[in-house]
């Protein structure tokens, strides 16, 4: 079981690696794919928008 575990906390990792630029950054996105489930955290990243620029004014 203690596998399972582990697979699931990578999956949570590596789709808040994907939100680290979005609008929850990280652990927004670690938290909530945790919480809900890594397949709410993808559609989570789908759906927010990008950190915009603010150098690039």
């Amino acid at each position: 079981m203690p596998e399972v575990s582990f697979v699931y906390i990578a999956i949570c990792f590596a789709i808040a690696c994907l939100g680290i630029n979005r609008k929850f950054g990280f652990w927004g996105y670690f938290f909530g794919s945790l919480l809900l489930t890594p397949i709410i955290g993808i559609i989570l990243i789908a759906g927010s928008d990008k950190i915009k620029d603010s150098s690039a004014s």
